[in-house]
């Protein structure tokens, strides 16, 4: 913190006022594409750190730019705990977000070993560093739902939990999954009535020949279309599994930002467990910002 006392004359009388600027050590660190502010707050310096001054961090115009920023915060269970939070400020649990949260505590010497333990925001989850990967094991909150969307012109729709909430749209072409298409229509279903109160992304998922998952993913809090989403690739995965009745085993997805893949196991009564999200996590650039 840098203390800055200035004095104003106002009608002939002299008045001192004290404002405060801090200053911010921060790394970037990005995802397939999912790009995240990162700061190492273990000692506590950036616990007065306001929701204004996190939405001008995270503004892509007037401050460094991301698609959410990520507290290091001490814990008392754990290694450390993930404070993640979105661009506007609130907050969530973001799997891409935690890859690289744990491969900055790796990076950093913060946690020395390749097995890293951290709390979030939805509970407890294990990580493995393997190189430029990092594997996180997810933590799944619901069996995925069937849907209707009223007024809207797609296909099956299902819920998910996997962190943060999730509506799997499967699309009817590649098309549906440009930019403009995801834009349009995934803002329409977030802020749609049955959504607009609690907040939804949306996920468009297009099955190729091959096999291979396309995805797109509006996400709400940032309310834009993302290069990449953790959790929504998690989702995508374990719906493809539920339609196609797999048991076991892993599904490649294809994200704009580049490809992530999720193992899973599915029990008899429909749970899903040993869920993991596997990709890369790499350091963008390190610097100071003063707010």
């Amino acid at each position: 913190m840098l203390k800055i006392v200035k004095q104003l004359h106002i009608n002939k009388i002299d008045i001192a006022y004290i404002c405060y600027t801090m200053d911010i050590a921060f790394s970037k660190y990005q995802g397939t594409g999912n790009d995240f502010i990162i700061l190492n707050n273990i000692d506590g310096s950036y616990n007065e750190l306001s929701i204004e001054q996190i939405q001008k961090l995270c503004d892509r115009k007037f401050g460094i730019g991301s698609d959410g920023l990520i507290l290091i915060n001490t814990s008392d269970t754990s290694d450390f705990f993930m404070d993640f939070f979105n661009p506007d400020g609130s907050k969530s649990f973001c799997g891409n977000g935690a890859r690289c949260a744990v491969q900055f505590v790796h990076e950093h010497k913060i946690i020395k070993n390749n097995e890293v333990y951290f709390d979030a925001i939805d509970g407890a989850h294990y990580a493995l560093v393997c190189g430029a990967d990092v594997k996180l094991e997810m933590a799944i909150e619901s069996i995925p739902a069937k849907v209707k969307l009223e007024s809207f012109n797609v296909g099956d729709v299902y819920y998910m939990d996997t962190g943060s909430p999730h509506l799997v749209v499967y699309a009817n072409d590649l098309s549906s999954l440009e930019t403009s298409s995801v834009k349009k229509i995934g803002q329409e279903i977030r802020y749609s009535e049955a959504y607009e109160a609690q907040g939804i992304n949306v996920n468009f998922v297009h099955i190729k020949d091959s096999g291979d998952i396309s995805i797109a993913t509006y996400e709400r809090g940032v309310e834009n279309e993302t290069l990449s989403c953790g959790t929504g690739a998690t989702a995508c995965a374990l719906v493809h599994a539920l339609k196609e009745e797999l048991k076991s085993g892993s599904i490649n997805m294809n994200s704009k930002g580049g490809d992530l893949k999720v193992t899973f196991e599915r029990q008899d009564t429909g749970i899903y467990t040993s869920v993991y999200l596997i990709g890369p996590a790499t350091s963008i650039y390190h610097g100071n910002i003063r707010l």
